[in-house]
């Protein structure tokens, strides 16, 4: 007889169907898995044994053929290890097989045969949904993400609460967090902390409201990475779905915490000496990189010049079109990255180009080489550029500033508000909707047509100023785009736009 159990396989972020089918007969005992199958997978013959003998069964000596289905899928990690001991169970009779075949089972077993939790739970829970089953089978630790898919879930400490769950039909959770999901943990840092900086405040502001990628130059100390860390404050909270979509992610990397759920907007701050797979993805076995991992949040890379430059190069696709796809032989994944780019950077090697207290020792050469490992096209993708001046010795003794975090994103989901009206922030407004929902008054329309003409600005460049002072008039309150705003945007351009 031919005992067959559901379970998934991990395929980028996303779970794939998997059939275990196990065939016991009398023999020479052996116990064989195929199916492409990797190391791991192999080495669960040892595993599922253990747990069954510890679990207070017999394991009579038979012959045991597994196969996982469909075979050309590689499968790997200990997620199939549940299954295989299910249909290896109901193989040897010890379960009905007719209700092992309602459920789809993950996670990895000891050689106690406890459970122990897996990544990609929140996926195959999808995947069961979408079979029609009755639900899913789960580590205990990996219930809380599971229930975010909505389907029922059974989560198991051992195999031996699997096998009387299968005996007795015991009722299993089914009740998820309804509504938007409450953020946990330490709230990020506030923005009245910061001393000074007003013009750098507004750009965040800004940057926050619409959307939009930000560069900070200054010299180090100025509160570059000060300001960037206080970003996820003035952010509109995770929705429903943005936290399906985090927790995904992260299950998939196996980067989910005890707590099983991203409840807060990610922010990736990776150094700069990551390489390309680190920060793209990829691999072997292609996995999530750190523009995925701050899908829905903010990636912030402080020092940009000592990045690879092949890496930040590579981050053009995804800056563009909100997601990255990774090719290797034989397959192609695609994964989402939809993030915000803040990023930091001295103005020359030494750091004190334009510092009004220190001197810079940088020849012109020196300065243009750094400034080169930056790529016009890479910088041209990012909306806003600000100066950030060391803060005035003063103003240092003086009380922290007014601008308070509550009070910035207040303003901010006010603009956002605006814009969910128009169906997409106003950093990915489409090229076909520009002129209707960036229309300018005659001062505006002046104001940046003399721009144009002066500054010799890309299509791009245009779009990217058009853009910018939409978010403003937003911030405004105003329909229409005016000259002021325009103005206003026209500062955060580049230098070299400017000059």
């Amino acid at each position: 007889m031919i005992t067959r159990v559901h379970s998934a396989a991990l395929w980028g972020t996303q779970a794939i169907a998997i059939t275990v089918e196990a065939h016991v007969l009398n023999g020479l005992p052996t116990f064989a898995i195929v199916g492409l199958p990797d190391n791991a997978v192999r080495e669960s013959r040892e595993r599922v044994r253990s747990a069954i003998i510890n679990s207070g069964r017999d394991f009579p000596p038979k012959r045991i053929t597994l196969n996982l289905a469909p075979a050309d899928l590689k499968k790997e990690g200990g997620i199939c290890d549940l299954p295989i001991s299910v249909a290896v169970l109901a193989g040897l009779g010890y379960l009905p097989p007719e209700a092992a075949d309602r459920y789809l089972f993950v996670g990895e077993l000891g050689l106690d045969g406890s459970v122990r939790p897996v990544k990609g739970v929140i996926a195959a829970a999808f995947l069961a949904g979408r079979l029609g089953l009755k639900g899913l089978v789960c580590p205990a630790e990996n219930a809380r993400e599971a229930l975010l898919a909505g389907s029922p879930v059974w989560p198991v400490k051992s195999l031996l609460e699997t096998v009387a769950l299968l005996r007795d039909e015991t009722p299993g959770m089914t009740e998820a967090p309804e509504g938007d999901i409450v953020p946990e943990g330490t709230p990020p840092p506030d923005l009245g902390e910061v001393t000074g900086q007003d013009l750098a405040k507004r750009a965040l502001e800004i940057a926050a409201a619409g959307f939009h990628n930000l560069l900070m130059v200054g010299p180090p100390g100025a509160g570059k990475s000060m300001l960037a860390r206080r970003l996820p404050s003035i952010l509109p909270e995770l929705d429903r779905d943005e936290v399906l979509e985090c927790t995904q992610i992260y299950s998939a990397a196996g980067r989910l915490k005890r707590e099983g759920i991203i409840s807060t907007r990610p922010f990736r701050s990776p150094h700069h000496t990551i390489t390309d797979i680190g920060l793209i993805g990829g691999g072997n076995v292609p996995t999530p990189g750190e523009v995925t991992l701050a899908h829905n949040g903010v990636l912030f890379l402080d020092e940009l010049p000592e990045f690879r430059r092949s890496a930040l190069e590579a981050m053009r696709q995804p800056l563009e079109d909100g997601c990255v796809t990774v090719s290797r032989a034989g397959t192609a994944l695609t994964f989402p990255s939809r993030f915000q780019l803040i990023a930091a950077m001295n103005p020359c090697p030494c750091g004190y180009r334009g510092h009004p207290g220190r001197e810079c020792r940088c020849t012109p050469v020196m300065v243009a080489h750094y400034v080169s490992r930056i790529s016009g096209p890479l910088l041209d993708r990012v909306d806003l550029h600000v100066w950030v001046d060391p803060v005035d010795a003063r103003s240092v003794l003086e009380a922290k500033g007014s601008t308070t975090s509550s009070l910035v994103r207040q303003c901010v989901l006010d603009a956002r508000a605006r814009q969910a009206k128009r169906g997409f922030s106003n950093a990915h407004i489409p090229d076909r909707d520009l002129e209707h929902i960036c229309s300018l008054d005659a001062g505006g329309r002046g104001l940046l047509l003399s721009a144009l003409r002066r500054y010799h600005l890309s299509m791009r460049g245009y779009t990217r100023v058009i853009k910018v002072a939409r978010t403003i008039a937003d911030l405004d309150g105003q329909g229409q785009i005016r000259e002021r705003h325009v103005a206003e945007a026209l500062q955060f351009r580049p230098e070299s736009d400017l000059a």
